[in-house]
Protein backbone atom coordinates (compact mmCIF):
# COMPACT_ATOMS: atom_id res chain seq x y z
CA UNK A 1 0.00 0.00 0.00
CA UNK A 2 2.86 2.35 0.80
CA UNK A 3 4.08 2.01 -2.78
CA UNK A 4 0.81 3.36 -4.09
CA UNK A 5 0.88 6.15 -1.53
CA UNK A 6 4.37 7.05 -2.68
CA UNK A 7 3.14 7.29 -6.28
CA UNK A 8 0.17 9.43 -5.21
CA UNK A 9 2.46 11.70 -3.22
CA UNK A 10 4.75 12.15 -6.19
CA UNK A 11 1.76 12.85 -8.43
CA UNK A 12 0.32 15.46 -6.06
CA UNK A 13 3.76 17.11 -5.82
CA UNK A 14 3.98 17.24 -9.61
CA UNK A 15 7.04 14.98 -9.71
CA UNK A 16 7.70 12.21 -12.19
CA UNK A 17 6.70 8.74 -11.05
CA UNK A 18 9.84 6.77 -11.77
CA UNK A 19 11.84 4.16 -9.90
CA UNK A 20 14.30 6.65 -8.44
CA UNK A 21 11.62 8.98 -7.06
CA UNK A 22 9.46 6.17 -5.68
CA UNK A 23 12.51 4.67 -3.93
CA UNK A 24 13.40 8.07 -2.46
CA UNK A 25 9.91 8.58 -1.04
CA UNK A 26 9.78 5.08 0.42
CA UNK A 27 13.24 5.39 1.97
CA UNK A 28 12.32 8.77 3.44
CA UNK A 29 9.28 7.11 5.02
CA UNK A 30 11.47 4.39 6.51
CA UNK A 31 10.11 1.58 4.33
CA UNK A 32 12.35 -1.28 3.26
CA UNK A 33 12.27 -0.94 -0.52
CA UNK A 34 11.51 -3.99 -2.67
CA UNK A 35 13.03 -3.32 -6.10
CA UNK A 36 10.63 -5.68 -7.89
CA UNK A 37 7.58 -3.98 -6.42
CA UNK A 38 8.90 -0.54 -7.37
CA UNK A 39 9.51 -1.68 -10.97
CA UNK A 40 6.07 -3.29 -11.13
CA UNK A 41 4.40 -0.14 -9.82
CA UNK A 42 6.18 2.15 -12.25
CA UNK A 43 5.40 -0.20 -15.15
CA UNK A 44 1.73 -0.43 -14.13
CA UNK A 45 1.36 3.34 -13.90
CA UNK A 46 3.09 4.01 -17.21
CA UNK A 47 0.62 5.75 -19.51
CA UNK A 48 -2.03 6.09 -16.79
CA UNK A 49 -3.59 9.50 -16.24
CA UNK A 50 -3.67 9.48 -12.44
CA UNK A 51 -5.78 12.64 -12.14
CA UNK A 52 -8.44 11.13 -14.36
CA UNK A 53 -8.32 7.83 -12.47
CA UNK A 54 -8.77 9.64 -9.16
CA UNK A 55 -11.74 11.59 -10.49
CA UNK A 56 -13.40 8.43 -11.76
CA UNK A 57 -12.76 6.66 -8.50
CA UNK A 58 -14.23 9.53 -6.51
CA UNK A 59 -17.49 9.72 -8.48
CA UNK A 60 -19.16 6.47 -7.49
CA UNK A 61 -19.25 7.45 -3.85
CA UNK A 62 -22.60 6.56 -2.38
CA UNK A 63 -24.48 8.69 0.09
CA UNK A 64 -24.57 7.24 3.58
CA UNK A 65 -27.52 5.00 4.29
CA UNK A 66 -30.28 6.40 6.47
CA UNK A 67 -30.02 5.69 10.14
CA UNK A 68 -32.28 2.66 10.10
CA UNK A 69 -30.25 0.54 12.52
CA UNK A 70 -30.98 3.00 15.29
CA UNK A 71 -34.71 2.30 15.12
CA UNK A 72 -34.37 -1.42 15.94
CA UNK A 73 -31.93 -0.55 18.69
CA UNK A 74 -34.50 1.84 20.17
CA UNK A 75 -37.15 -0.87 19.95
CA UNK A 76 -34.87 -3.28 21.76
CA UNK A 77 -34.27 -0.72 24.48
CA UNK A 78 -38.00 -0.11 24.82
CA UNK A 79 -38.63 -3.86 24.97
CA UNK A 80 -36.00 -4.22 27.67
CA UNK A 81 -37.58 -1.40 29.66
CA UNK A 82 -41.01 -2.98 29.30
CA UNK A 83 -39.66 -6.36 30.39
CA UNK A 84 -38.04 -4.77 33.43
CA UNK A 85 -41.30 -3.05 34.33
CA UNK A 86 -43.21 -6.31 33.96
CA UNK A 87 -40.68 -8.13 36.12
CA UNK A 88 -40.91 -5.43 38.78
CA UNK A 89 -44.71 -5.60 38.72
CA UNK A 90 -44.59 -9.39 39.11
CA UNK A 91 -42.22 -9.07 42.03
CA UNK A 92 -44.50 -6.51 43.68
CA UNK A 93 -47.53 -8.75 43.16
CA UNK A 94 -45.66 -11.71 44.65
CA UNK A 95 -44.62 -9.60 47.62
CA UNK A 96 -48.21 -8.45 48.18
CA UNK A 97 -49.46 -12.04 47.94
CA UNK A 98 -46.82 -13.17 50.42
CA UNK A 99 -47.85 -10.46 52.86
CA UNK A 100 -51.52 -11.28 52.38
CA UNK A 101 -50.87 -14.94 53.14
CA UNK A 102 -49.28 -13.95 56.45
CA UNK A 103 -52.44 -12.20 57.57
CA UNK A 104 -54.75 -14.89 56.27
Amino acid sequence: MEYIYAALLLHSAGKAINEENVKAVLEAAGVAVNEARVKALVAALEGVNISEALQKAAMPMVAPAPAQPSAPAEKKEEEKKEEKKEEEEKKEEEAVEALASLFG
